[in-house]
């Protein structure tokens, strides 16, 4: 979460100079990670470990850790909490592998009369993002490449331009002019389709498994949705005995298994084509009306930790982006401008973060999930139910690339699509164009995940690689789980109408 997406001291950084327009983020100091397989608010073990490891105790939490594990009565969620702390410790150090030194030569390399009081002044200000792990700093892997999008003072500093794969939908153009003109002349809310074929593997490396062991692997399949994707049709499968989860299934899947070959990748793959159509609700704020009493919406306006969360500061930060204004569209204008306005970066792996929101909110850059995420959060806090959406976004070219999005509700128009990530398009003459990611979505683009942090099926044995969405996929053995460092995963799409 490459244009849209990612792959995603210690003291918690706050936020600076949010002003009435939400414009300027500033982190001040490293930021503590976490992962979603714990259960919040759990025992104070699982507290108290999570917290040294946020704190970049790494050492003081293993040590903590064998000894809980070695008491005769820790119980078995409590065993498995601690077993993930010490995985994602792994983790972080996997996303942070760069001493200060390696961080330096990295950016002398696009700066080569780098001078030290401005390394200085990104590492403290933490556009050059790093953690200081048992008393050392170690940088992110993507921190330097992140700083050209983060500052533009460091951009003006680049010996040679940088050349961003952007996506083809990141700016106005005719896709969107058609669906644009397909609403208004049908009515339809749904217009402006592509029918595309959809090829997905997943490639373990040779011997990441013992040979004559059984891999497991689930690939991301989309669920039919009526008006956004139809006629889904399964193609192929190698190896071709399969199992599709349930349509019901919100994190959908194609479950396939295959023995592993000494000296040899193994490999997995599906093929199937769908319909996928555009979105385009036209909303006039003047007939948005306020939401009532409704019940069936309460699982969409709530917190839900440990992402979902009204703390002090996105209270704050509401306040201030919201002001006196009572319209629900008009606020959820106002929301979703301030956050299309935190810059975007090549994000850390969301199974290491603690609050995807609140980091949004206070690390000075986000990718789409954690925009996302923020986004849903400050709608759920001033009433507007909103929910997850993501999977894969394609062209029709060779572009394509991991996307997060969601939709949100307006009393009378129901359900409506929103990507802060893609963003208002200011240069848009046409109003419809401008926020057409405010109630509207491109055809370029397929759902896999309708939530968030929900189950597989088959339920995996082994801990998650990515514990909030499934978009690259799984894999696991009898002896664990299989990281994305051992394994790659493709995506391949074909417009054909």
């Amino acid at each position: 979460m490459d244009g849209i997406e990612h792959p995603h001291g210690s003291a918690k950084p706050l936020a600076r100079g949010w002003g009435a327009t939400a414009g300027a983020f500033l982190l001040v100091a490293s930021y503590c990670l976490t992962g979603d397989a714990r259960a919040v608010g759990g025992a104070p073990i699982q507290a108290e470990v999570e917290a040294q490891v946020d704190a970049g105790d790494f050492r003081g939490a293993e040590e903590r850790i064998d000894a809980a594990l070695a008491a005769a009565d820790i119980d078995a969620d409590t065993t498995r909490a601690l077993q993930f702390e010490r995985e994602r410790m792994r983790r972080i150090r996997l996303d942070f592998p760069l001493t200060e030194a390696e961080a330096r030569q990295k950016l002398r390399e696009r700066i080569p009369d780098l001078r030290d009081d401005e390394f200085a002044g990104w590492k403290r200000s933490n556009q050059l993002e790093h953690l200081v792990i048992d008393g050392q700093p170690y940088y992110f892997n993507r921190s330097v490449s992140n700083l050209f999008r983060i500052s533009p003072e460091a951009a003006t500093r680049l010996s040679k331009p940088i050349v961003r794969n952007d996506g083809p939908m990141e700016s106005a153009n005719a896709y969107h002019a058609e669906a644009v003109r397909d609403a208004q002349e049908s009515g339809k809310s749904s217009v402006a389709p592509r029918r595309v074929r959809v090829t997905q593997s997943i490639v373990v490396n040779a011997d990441a498994v013992p040979a004559g062991e059984t891999v497991r692997a689930w690939i991301p399949y989309p669920r039919a949705l009526p008006g956004q994707q139809e006629n889904i049709r399964f193609a192929d499968s190698v190896p071709a005995r399969h199992q599709i989860a349930p349509e019901s299934t919100l994190q959908r899947t194609v479950y396939l298994e295959k023995p592993a070959q000494a000296g040899k990748p193994t490999e997995f793959s599906i093929t199937y084509d769908l319909t996928v159509f555009g979105q385009v609700n036209r909303i006039d704020p003047a007939k948005v009306t306020a939401l009532g009493r409704r019940p069936d919406l309460a699982p969409y306006l709530g917190e839900r930790a440990p992402h979902i969360v009204f703390s002090d500061d996105i209270r704050r930060f509401s306040r201030e982006v919201v002001g006196d204004e009572t319209n629900p569209y008009r606020i959820a204008q106002k929301l979703y401008a301030a956050v299309d306005r935190i810059p975007w970066a090549g994000a850390r792996e969301y199974s290491t973060l603690t609050n995807i929101s609140d980091y949004a909110l206070h690390a000075g850059h986000a990718d789409c999930g954690q925009q996302t995420l923020l986004l849903m959060t400050l709608l759920r806090l001033n009433g507007i139910p909103t929910r997850w959406q993501s999977g894969m976004v394609y062209s029709d070219g060779k572009y394509d690339n991991l996307h997060d999005w969601g939709w949100f509700y307006l009393a009378p128009y129901g359900w409506v699509p929103m990507d802060v990530t893609t963003g208002q398009f200011k240069d848009a003459k046409d109003p419809s164009i401008e926020w057409f990611y405010l109630g509207g979505l491109d055809a370029y683009r397929i759902a896999f995940n309708d939530d968030y942090g929900t189950d597989l099926v088959p339920a995996k044995r082994h801990f998650r690689s990515e514990t909030v969405d499934s978009q690259r996929g799984e894999v696991e053995w009898a002896g664990g789980n299989l990281y994305f460092d051992q394994w790659d995963y493709g995506f391949e799409a074909q417009v054909l109408q």
